[in-house]
């Protein structure tokens, strides 16, 4: 399903072509998929990226579409050894660390501050100690992919229309101030469609192999 065949279910199944109705699709729709990528952790929302972060500097800036951290390592320039470090807060590595002059391999990282949206920054992770020659820091990260309202096609909208649909229904219908029980419908059947995607979820977090087939 691509997003003018999404926009197209949408008018239909609401039977509502109102103007101002039709122009807040693509809101219900990011919505939605907002809403589902913040429920289930599916390959498609992890992403990879590597950096630089440099001797005698404790900062590395995070990737600009970044939500949350799934590993980092840093790979050793000498022998190309990955290392993965531990994550703390800020006050353990101020506590740990108080001289910042003091450098070795990092051994933890931290989220030192967020994105600040009025400045145009992206947010940090703070490491210690403070390393002692430049790192590659290979990071694995969850994100927000793509809407379809703005890539017309999507992940969701390729393998997992039924909840992408629903789940816009949902959000298009509460704006409609809708009919209770076709609302409970429309939640019903996003729900039932959103356990089917964390089956996939949880697929992708097994090996056949080694665990065994699921029962």
């Amino acid at each position: 399903m691509n997003y003018t065949e999404l926009t197209s279910a949408i008018k239909n199944y609401t039977e509502n072509e109102e103007t101002t109705f039709v122009s807040l699709i693509p809101t219900f729709v990011q919505q939605a998929e907002q809403r589902i990528f913040r429920t289930v952790t599916i390959p498609e929302v992890r992403a990879n990226s590597t950096g630089t972060v440099f001797k005698g500097n404790q900062y590395l800036q995070r990737p600009s579409d970044f939500l949350a951290v799934a590993s980092m390592a840093i790979i050793d320039p000498t022998t190309a050894e990955y290392s993965y470090l531990l994550d703390k807060d800020v006050n353990f590595i101020r506590e740990g660390f108080p001289v910042t002059a003091t450098e070795g391999k990092p051994l933890y990282y931290a989220q030192f501050d967020g994105d600040n949206v009025s400045l145009s920054t992206d947010g940090h992770f703070i490491f210690g100690p403070t390393p002692n020659v430049n790192y590659t820091v290979e990071l694995h990260y969850y994100y927000q992919p793509p809407s379809i309202v703005t890539s017309q096609t999507s992940w969701l909208g390729d393998n997992a229309d039924t909840v992408l649909l629903y789940g816009s229904l949902v959000e298009a219908y509460t704006f409609m101030k809708g009919e209770p029980d076709i609302m409970n419908d429309y939640k019903e059947r996003y729900e039932s469609s959103l356990k089917q995607l964390s089956v996939i979820d949880a697929f992708g977090k097994r090996d056949s192999y080694r665990d065994g087939e699921p029962r």
